[in-house]
């Protein structure tokens, strides 16, 4: 895939920005923690483009439902430096700082790790953010990151083995969750794939996770109570 002929891909210079914007973490270890979303125009394994939904490269373009074409969602923007996007993140926080608690800033996508980079890890720390990533795993991850979150997408490469959080949408073709069990991750989730068939969806990660107590159940809570 060409990403230059993207529209959702990054420009040259600065960090290209769908939505930033503040609210709950609705899945994962996170469940319910406030954070600052950011999230990134453009990913590695499709357009984003309804036309180019049998083209993408991970088998996730043809269920994928998160819109990360442009820079024209809450807060979007294209940012020109790492500080002039980690400031307007820390003001869009606009909460004081508790003792003992970072806030957290989720770095997410289409595929966050196409612009994330070590000069922006650093600014959103600097600022005070503890930060996270959802990352397909398909791209190496800068240093210093806090929080790493991996959600393989079958037909696509992965790099990253070990983090954090291992979160794998269920059912995938040829994806077998015995394969991940030896990588080094905290945690492990099997979510359901939404859609048409999100019930049956649901039905195959529960009985899995009763018969496979090392997995846990991951909800998408935030679509459940209408949040971003």
């Amino acid at each position: 895939m060409d990403l230059s002929e993207q529209p959702s891909y990054t420009p040259a210079v600065g960090y290209a920005v769908k939505e930033l914007f503040r609210t709950l973490q609705g899945e994962g270890a996170n469940t319910g923690r406030v954070a600052v979303f950011c999230r990134f125009a453009g990913c590695n394994l499709w357009s984003g483009r309804e036309q180019d939904r049998a083209s993408g490269a991970g088998g996730c373009s043809m269920w994928c439902d998160t819109d990360f074409v442009g820079i024209d969602g809450e807060g979007g923007n294209k940012f020109a430096s790492a500080k002039a996007l980690a400031d307007a993140a820390w003001t869009i926080w606009g909460h004081s700082v508790h003792a003992n608690h970072r806030p957290l800033i989720v770095c997410t996508g289409g595929e966050p790790l196409l612009q994330l980079d070590d000069e922006l890890v650093e600014a959103f720390q600097v600022v005070g953010f503890e930060v996270a990533i959802e990352t397909n795993g398909t791209i190496a991850v800068p240093k210093g990151v806090d929080w790493v979150c991996v959600s393989p997408k079958q037909g696509a490469d992965l790099v990253v083995t070990s983090g954090h959080e291992l979160k794998l949408v269920v059912p995938q073709e040829g994806f077998d969750p015995a394969d991940f069990e030896t990588m080094e991750f905290a945690h492990r989730f099997l979510q359901p794939k939404d859609g048409p068939d999100a019930a049956k969806a649901l039905r195959l990660a529960l009985a899995y996770c009763l018969e496979h107590p090392q997995w846990r159940l991951g909800l998408q809570s935030h679509k459940f109570i209408g949040i971003s």
